[in-house]
Order: C-alpha cells, then structure tokens, then sequence
C-alpha cells in the first residue's frame, strides 16, 4: 500500500511541474540567415514577420544574424526558421528549398 501512495505522490508532482512549464510571450533569440544585401533584409524580415507572433525581427547583413522577439504561446522559433527558408534563405537549421533559393534575385543568392 506504501508503494502505490509514493508512486501516485511521485506521479503527481511529476505532471505538476511539467504544467507549470510556462511560455513566454517576448522570447529573445538571434538566428543565423544567409543573405546579402538590403533586398535579402527585407525578404528575410518581411518572412519573420508573416508568422503569427513575432512582435520584432531585425536582420543584420554585417554579421548575418536576424534578431528576434516573438510569443512562444503563438509561435516557435522553427516556425520562424522554416518561413525564412521558403523564402529562400538557409538558416542555422533549416536549409531553403533549392527551387526558392533559385528564385532569388542574382546578387542575393550566396554561397551555400
């Protein structure tokens, strides 16, 4: 009887702390996108910012980094990564399919 009263307790403050687990609604993170100039700036914001959620997203063609606040209760930060890349930008984890990177702009395609 011991036991099933220390496995229901275990159980219990299992599920507990697993609910609590809570998102937060201005999340901070910097991705790495591949891009080259101010047409790719816009492109690559322009797709961030198409995703439900994502209150800011700022791209920086000098260190090819996109910063971004977003709502993990609306978003994640791979919704935000696989946008960009249907636009044609590889990101840090995901890569853009070849026909949307095809479709860019001659001076925006970069070295992959």
């Amino acid at each position: 009887m011991k036991n099933i009263i220390v496995i229901l307790l275990i159980s219990f403050f299992g599920f507990t702390a697993q609910a609590q687990e809570k998102k937060n609604k201005n999340a901070k993170a910097d991705v790495e996108v591949k891009g080259n100039c101010d047409m790719c700036k816009k492109r690559i914001e322009k797709a961030a910012y198409s995703v439900v959620g994502v209150k800011s997203a700022v791209w920086h063609s000098d260190d090819q980094v996109l910063h971004l606040v977003f709502n993990e209760q609306k978003c994640s930060l791979e919704d935000v990564e696989k946008s960009i890349a249907k636009a044609g930008h590889d990101t840090k984890d995901v890569k853009a399919p070849e026909d949307s990177y095809n479709n860019l702009h001659t001076c925006c395609q970069y070295d992959r």
